[in-house]
This record gives structure tokens, sequence and C-alpha cells, in this order.
């Protein structure tokens, strides 16, 4: 199965118009449509509003029971792209591609065109297109619509473009191959006053610095040395202006693990510490944490699977069966908690190469010369399990 030069140059179109008319989770309607045209031209019947702008089309060949999904992902960040020198700059202020799930879309429809073209295989391919991933509501949203009952399948499989690996190499593990994600706001109250009488405040900005510190020991302290996990702090607000200490103040962040007892070890500790270190100041806490992605676990048949056709596509050389768990999240991990199935990385670029930018970045941008790896992998994975 190979990819002849007029569908590799339609896959990099494809994939350089996504990327000018990125949107936000749940705000995905102009790639819906343009994803849902894409598809009806291979003759495939679309059904939308899954999950809210959320898409699955599907291919029957024979009569084989058999039924594989391929998910892609459909939502930009909230990013100003920094490339004005890139020709398909996006042309939506504050928001880009900055994840490479343009170039997922692409992948996908590829797999789709040459699936179509093929009609290799016994049974029924699902392509699914997912909104949201980026909040990881997403795949939850798609589910309570009723994904799975109204498009049943088997087995679904995933990818995701990884800057760092050398371009077309794919990696992936059997168990956890990335992490949960748990949001948390630190809310402090203090007093209020004169930045020249701090005596008769009590000042939240010395309370958010001092728990700043403190959550950092929850790793290096409380954690087994053998789990992993991650306590980030990324946001600070306060109330204050220049010469008035604040009476609030804001502290926003995340933390990634791989399994429920490190979440919830991480939440105990962070209340505990939180509210001890308000109480010695006098000041009060409230510290809200919330679960937004679960870890994503990988089933060890379709881990296989997936590394069969991986290296029918790549080569063994080139694929790595044991790749290390990222603390990365990725909403593909709740599809997985329904039913069987895998997660791959393909290669972007090795660093300081096209395609080494890290994901997230402003200057960050879809490796075209993947495209072909990952339309042969998802096309080459279903016809494996249909044959």
């Amino acid at each position: 199965m190979y990819v002849d030069s007029e569908l590799g140059s339609r896959m990099v179109d494809w994939r350089r118009q996504l990327h000018q008319i990125p949107e936000t989770g749940f705000q995905e309607h102009r790639t819906a449509d343009f994803v849902a045209r894409a598809l009806a031209l291979m003759g495939l019947e679309v059904h939308r509003g899954l999950g809210g702008t959320g898409l699955v089309a599907s291919l029957t060949v024979g009569d084989g029971a058999g039924i594989i999904g391929l998910r892609a992902d459909m939502d930009a960040l909230a990013l100003a792209e920094a490339a004005e020198d890139r020709p398909h700059l996006s042309r939506h202020a504050g928001c880009m591609h900055g994840c490479g799930h343009d170039g997922h879309m692409a992948m996908l429809l590829g797999a789709a065109e040459i699936l179509c073209r093929t009609r290799d295989f016994n049974g029924t391919v699902r392509f699914i297109f997912q909104p949201a991933e980026e909040h990881g509501r997403g795949a939850k949203a798609m589910m309570q619509d009723g994904l799975f009952e109204r498009f049943p399948v088997d087995e679904i499989y995933g990818a995701h473009n990884i800057p760092g690996l050398p371009a077309g190499h794919i990696a992936t593990r059997a168990g956890g191959i990335m992490a949960s994600e748990d949001n948390f706001v630190i809310r402090i109250t203090g007093r209020g006053g004169h930045a020249a009488r701090p005596q008769m405040a009590i000042d939240p900005l010395v309370v958010a610095a001092e728990i700043i510190l403190a959550l950092q020991t929850i790793v290096a302290r409380s954690v087994d040395p053998a789990d992993s996990a991650v306590v980030s702090c990324t946001e600070i607000h306060s109330d204050g202006i220049r010469n008035a200490l604040p009476g609030q103040v804001e502290v926003r962040g995340d933390t990634r693990s791989h399994s429920p007892a490190v979440q919830a070890l991480l939440e105990r500790r962070m209340r505990e510490i939180c509210e001890g270190i308000a109480l010695a100041h006098g000041a009060r806490c409230e510290l809200s944490y919330t679960h937004e992605f679960v870890p994503t676990v990988n089933w060890p048949e379709c881990t296989s699977a997936a590394l069969r056709a991986a290296e029918a596509v790549a080569g063994a050389g080139q694929v790595d069966g044991q790749v290390a768990p990222m603390m990365i999240s990725e909403d593909f991990g709740a599809f997985l908690q329904q039913v069987p199935g895998a997660f791959v990385f393909i290669g972007n670029g090795a660093p300081d190469t096209p395609g080494g930018t890290p994901l997230h970045n402003a200057r960050y941008d879809f490796n075209d010369a993947i495209l072909p790896v990952g339309a042969r992998y998802f096309a080459t994975l279903a016809r494996q399990r249909l044959r």
C-alpha cells in the first residue's frame, strides 16, 4: 500500500487549508464542514453533530463483522501564531494549530481515500473526527451523544505527531503511555492594605509564594520515586496594585500522573499544604481540584496490532515498541476506558530539524513529510485487522 503523488499533494493541501482555519474546542464548525466535504467527495456518508462538532463516516466492504475505529482530533489552540513568513499562516487571530491536529485530520482523510480506492479488507472502518481534545472534553461529549451505541467499534486507534522523534518513526507501548491531567485553582484570601504598612495587612502574595514552593516537595518527598508525577503552577493573579497589598490571590496550574493512587495522593497533599500554610499566616485558602484527562492506557493485543502495522509501513528499524511513558495527556484515553485500542506517536522531526519545534510553541508546524506515513499506518492497520 503506497501514497501516490496525487494523494500526497492532496494531503498537503488539506493540511495547509485546515491550518489556516483553526478553531478551538467545540467551535470547529468550519473545520467540520471542510472534513465532511472531503469525506463526501470520497462517496462516504457523513454523520455530524456528535459531541457538538464531531463527525463519523463509515466504509463497509464485504460481509465481515469486524469494525475498526480510526480517530483524529480537530481542535486548535488559543495561541497566536508567530510565523509571519509561513504561506499557510492562521487566518484566525489568536488561534493556531500548535499541536498538529491539522496534520492528524489530513492523515486520516488520506487513509480514508486509500481504503475507498483499494477496498481490500473485509468489514467496516469508521473514521472518527473528534472535537475539543485539548481540554479533555470532546471524547466524553461524543460518547454521551451515543458514539459507540450508534457507531459501535471492536477496537479504536489513534496517533499523534511528536517533535523530538525522527520524522516518520513510530513509537508506542502496551499499558500506560500518557498521563492523567488534573487542574487546580488555589484561592487565597488575606487582608489588603497599604504597601507601606504591611503590619496592618495579611499579605496573600507571601502565602501564595510559600505555597508554590512547598508544592514542589510533593513529588520530591511524598511520591514514591518509582512513580511519575508533575505538579506545575502556571498562573498567578491578584487584586493588588503597585502601592496596595492585595486581599485576594489566585494560583492556577495542573498535575500529571499515571495512576489513580498517585492522583489521590497529589490532591490530598495539596490540600494539606495549602490549608496549613494559609492557617499559619492567618489567611484563608480554598482549593478547587478537577480531573480533566484520564491516563491513556493501551490494550496489549491492540498494541501488538499497532506495532505490526507500524513495522509494515516504517520498517522494524524505525519502530519502538517500548517507548517511555510521557507526562503529556490525551483525550483518547477516555475512549480506551470503553473499548480496546491503542495509541502511537509518529515522529515529527528530531531536534534542530524541520518538525523539531516543540508542540504548543507559537512557531510549531506539522511536518508535511510524515503525512503519507500516518495515512499508510491507519490504512494498513485497518486492512490487517479486517483481513
